[in-house]
């Protein structure tokens, strides 16, 4: 059992910290293009997947990387693929095929000020609602948004152990800041995260039903190569993975993309609460911007405003039920985010009234300071008393 020692601890930026987490995680193969603010992801995999015997291999575009990367997973391979705004709006159709066909893989995507190419080095919170609306029909959605360094390296394994659990494509969604802040890091203490692999069939290969789930409403996944015979298609399809336009399949495997990932809902959905049990106010945040909360949270109670802070960890599943319940215990919430208000509406469809919300939103490729959330928190007070 590996104990922390002072030599255990790494100064690691939020990339690094990526980077190492998914060799960690298993991953043996990247496919991507270079995009900032996400380029230091592709650059220490280029490094160390060759150590481990994986493979890195830089794309024509984004297109083609999750692509490639949908490949490696289907031949057996855990990976991933990193980009920023514009690549993963390139990434959309084939992030539909991997919810449909059951592809696990893992996209990290390093927000940057938008639309278009935007603000290239500029931090944003910018593609919240694409990483669950992005790609078209109905499919389902995880999305994870780290808050340090130390919770990137966490929740890039949690993104792993996500996918290669319920065949599905798992969203990282870091701000830049995170991306490029620095922080001492217990790397004794991150080697005891749990690993998770796919469940492989157990028969002797022949006839496959690919798609025949278990009783989480998950198929175990054979790798290409391995003897079992199934056939993979974006298509609706049936258990054996072949093309269908009978509407009762189509109608069952639609539901269990969303049952297998609702049945987990409450081990996937993450949330961190700070000060909440004698709240009048609570300050909804994620990534960097739960960070300039806290420090909001210190400035407002030294004035005698009870605020707290609900950090959203998991954005997709959204963590309704979560903010339904503590709606009922305060006054008022107030929704911070780099963006002007991809998340405000969840937070509405919660609290299940509007009035009780008040906004702290910027869209400028420049982060939200604390006293910007302070005045927010005062002038609602003045406003609700």
């Amino acid at each position: 059992m590996a104990t922390s020692t002072a030599n255990s601890i790494e100064l690691l930026a939020g990339n690094t910290a990526c980077a190492k987490a998914a060799i960690a995680a298993g991953c043996r193969f990247f496919a991507g293009y270079p995009i900032s603010p996400s380029s230091e992801i592709a650059e220490k995999l280029a490094r160390l997947l060759p150590e481990v015997g994986g493979r890195f291999i830089q794309m024509e575009d984004e297109i083609a990387s999750l692509a490639a990367v949908i490949g490696a997973s289907l031949a057996g391979k855990k990976a991933m693929t990193a980009t920023s705004g514009p690549g993963f709006s390139l990434m959309q159709e084939h992030i539909g095929y991997a919810a449909y066909a059951e592809v696990p893989c893992v996209i990290v995507d390093v927000m940057r000020g938008g639309p278009s190419t935007g603000l290239p080095t500029s931090p944003s919170q910018g593609d919240v609602m694409q990483a669950r609306w992005g790609t078209h029909g109905d499919h389902p959605s995880i999305a994870l948004a780290p808050a340090s360094p130390k919770e990137f390296y966490e929740l890039t394994v949690r993104a792993f152990n996500l996918a290669e659990r319920l065949r599905t494509p798992v969203t990282l969604l870091c701000d830049e800041v995170v991306a490029h802040m620095y922080e001492k890091v217990d790397m004794a203490a991150l080697a005891k995260l749990p690993i998770e692999n796919r469940k492989k069939p157990t028969g002797a290969p022949g006839r496959h039903l690919a798609y025949a789930p278990g009783e989480d409403g998950v198929p175990v996944m054979a790798p290409f190569g391995d003897g079992y015979r199934y056939h993979v298609t974006g298509l609706a399809h049936d258990e054996r993975g072949y093309p269908t336009q009978n509407p009762a399949v189509i109608a069952a495997t639609q539901r269990r993309l969303h049952d297998k990932i609702e049945w987990q809902r409450r081990d996937i959905v993450q949330f961190e609460t700070v000060d909440c049990n004698d709240a009048e106010v609570v300050v909804f945040a994620y990534g960097i911007v739960s960070a300039a909360a806290r420090q909001a949270l210190r400035l407002a109670r030294a004035q005698g405003i009870r605020a707290g802070l609900f950090r959203a960890i998991t954005l997709w599943p959204s963590p309704t039920e979560e903010i339904a319940a503590l709606a009922e215990q305060v006054d008022r919430i107030v929704v911070a985010e780099m963006n002007l208000g991809q998340m405000l509406g969840e937070v509405q469809r919660a609290a299940g009234n509007a009035k009780r919300i008040d906004t702290c939103l910027k869209a400028d490729g420049e982060t939200i300071t604390p006293e910007e959330i302070l005045a927010v928190l005062k002038a609602g007070r003045e406003t609700h008393v």
